[in-house]
């Protein structure tokens, strides 16, 4: 750009030379230069208002012109293929180790409905209520006539009642394609599974989510693209699972129970067969629970993984692997258990008299709250707290269900020589059903703990050990003669064929709503493992308020309840499971009945 001087040297002699002042001239071109400047500055200006007037009215007309597209169509839902290619309703399906097929996906419709296009809606909307009973006659119709251009009738119908639908002859129905969940073996091992939902739905398409169980857990991993023509193997067994359910249901009805739990794990990988919670559901109908049920009432609770209580003697066969693992005992150890035991002005006393001594092993057999008292005396607190935080009873377990972190166990808020004492027998600390499977798995198997897991595992991963090899086969010997000892408390769990061990587990149950403990209603567990001289799997049975009449007398502990419940999973499953072996002769014997 070339400057025009602001004095030039011409014009200043001709001034001068004229008598007039040469300062003018430079005052002239600067005003000159100014004008020059301002003109040209809103030239620019008034181009960039121009263009930014266009751009605005352009928009403004696109946006104009699609409202009017979408207030001129059919429907308020998009129709078109680029949303529904945007909805993923892939979904892999869930298989049990043996690739039996737990929840599979099933190609179905939606129906709605573009009230413009019905020629009769009442009729219409009348002929819709023979097909689906559940829906309002007064609100469909209403919908039918009033001014919307679109209707959702139902999200998800049948085959059958497509075709019942079509047979109306309704132009202004409509079905769209979509897929939905299917779980073919209906209430069986629907609290592992939980149920899906729809989340983002198109009248093409419909995105499936997890609402509970594995199905929530595991939803990412369920909808990933790379699971597309493959399966989550789970370490379920089908059969295992619904024999268990099968003999369960008829034991709690048998019992009168409230409810009922048990599982089947594996004693070496922590991998659970079966996880039974009665009452159950169905998943492909999974109800709507009002908020004034409580929690426990519901059948969507699992009361093995949610279910926090506190579980009785079970534990006793903790506090005696403990003192056996820390040479406090033998087997053989004789205990006094005089009673009452006094600590301030508390008392612990035996449900049945023992005697004045008893040995390690007879302490377990006929299951004496005093002589576990006294063994947890010596174990001492910080001791018993450690091999139990070991044991992962202090925390909700880690595994593959969405609900299983509400499983948290209650510990004592003051953790004194008398909650140690109660704790070793099973009072005052309350944890779940799988927290105690898992910890009898650890026992059992030789003292090396484990983490239960519902996923199929091929590689069995050593955890870190926790018991030595001879106090965990001690402990397994002396719960194997809880079954078989005369004086037992398990005598009804010897089933023939497969060697069973185990610990029952009588407690009285806490009230929540009052404090304390309800006299007369209790919760009664078996923790038991097979084959008892090479354990294999571990078997919880909780039974939720039992009580079975004998004669004139109701019974509501384990003896009677869980372990005949117990016997017969085992007498189902065994088969498949381990091959029989011949009883020796300490199993085949005659016992009592005087089990608790």
């Amino acid at each position: 750009m070339i400057r025009t001087p602001l004095r030039p040297l011409a014009h200043i002699i001709k001034a001068r030379a004229d008598g007039e002042n040469p300062d003018m001239i430079e005052r002239e071109n600067l005003r000159r230069r100014h004008d020059e400047t301002r003109d040209r500055l809103r030239v620019r200006a008034e181009g960039r208002l121009i263009v930014m007037v266009m751009v605005f009215f352009c928009a403004f007309s696109l946006v104009g012109a699609r409202m009017g597209l979408l207030a001129a169509s059919d429907t308020l839902v998009p129709r078109g293929t680029g949303e529904a290619q945007r909805i993923s309703a892939t979904r892999a399906d869930i298989t049990d180790r043996h690739g039996r097929i737990l929840a599979t996906n099933m190609e179905t419709y939606s129906l709605y409905a573009h009230p413009r296009d019905m020629i009769e809606p009442i009729r219409a909307a009348k002929a819709l209520m023979g097909i689906f009973p559940d829906l309002d006659e007064a609100s469909v119709i209403e919908k039918f006539t009033g001014r919307s251009p679109f209707v959702w009738v139902k999200r998800r119908i049948s085959p059958e009642q497509k075709q019942a639908v079509h047979d109306i002859g309704e132009p202004g129905l409509v079905f769209g394609p979509r897929e939905m969940r299917l779980y073919p073996n209906g209430p069986v091992a629907a609290h592992i599974l939980g149920g899906t939902s729809y989340g983002r739905e198109d009248v093409r398409a419909a995105e499936i989510v997890g609402v509970a169980g594995i199905e929530r857990a595991r939803n990412d991993v369920l909808r990933d693209p790379a699971m597309a023509g493959r399966s989550l193997a789970l370490s379920l067994d089908l059969s295992v699972q619904a024999a268990t359910e099968r003999v369960l249901a008829g034991g709690m009805a048998l019992m009168n129970a409230k409810g009922a739990a048990a599982i089947v794990m594996r004693c070496d990988t922590g991998e659970i067969l079966s996880m039974a919670s009665l009452p159950d559901f169905d998943p492909n109908k999974r109800p709507r629970i009002s908020s004034d049920v409580a929690q426990e009432d519901s059948p969507l609770f699992n009361r093995a993984v949610q279910g926090v209580y506190e579980l009785g003697s079970v534990f006793k066969t903790l506090t005696i692997a403990q003192a056996l693992d820390m040479g406090i005992v033998s087997p053989q150890t004789t205990v006094d258990i005089r009673g009452p035991l006094r600590w301030g002005r508390h008392t612990i006393n035996d449900f049945l008299y023992h005697g004045t001594d008893l040995s390690v092993e007879m302490i377990l057999v006929e299951s004496s709250n005093i002589g576990t008292a006294r063994l947890a005396q010596r174990i001492g607190i910080s001791d018993q707290q450690r091999f139990l935080r070991d044991l992962g009873l202090f925390e909700p377990l880690s595994i593959e269900l969405a609900e299983a972190n509400q499983g948290r166990p209650r510990l004592p808020k003051n953790w004194s020589e008398l909650s140690t004492m109660t704790i070793s027998y099973g009072h005052g600390l309350s944890v779940t059903p799988l927290h105690l499977a898992t910890s009898y798995a650890t026992v059992c198997n030789g003292g090396t703990k484990v983490a239960p897991t519902l996923i199929k595992r091929d590689i069995i991963e050593t955890g870190p050990r926790l018991l030595s090899l001879p106090a965990a086969m001690q402990t397994t010997a002396m719960m194997r003669q809880v079954v078989v000892h005369e004086k037992g408390t398990a005598s009804m769990a010897n089933v023939g064929g497969y060697a069973v061990a185990g610990k029952t587990g009588s407690a009285d149950k806490y009230d929540a709503r009052n404090g304390g403990y309800h006299e007369d209603r209790v919760i009664a567990t078996f923790a038991s493992v097979f084959p008892a001289d090479r354990p294999e799997y571990v078997l919880v049975v909780m039974l939720d308020e039992p009580a079975v009449h004998n004669g004139d007398e109701i019974k509501r502990t384990a003896g009677w309840t869980a372990v005949p419940v117990a016997a017969e999973i085992i007498n189902r499953i065994a088969p498949m499971l381990v091959a029989p072996t011949p009883n020796g002769p300490r199993a085949l014997a005659r016992v009592s009945l005087t089990s608790r």
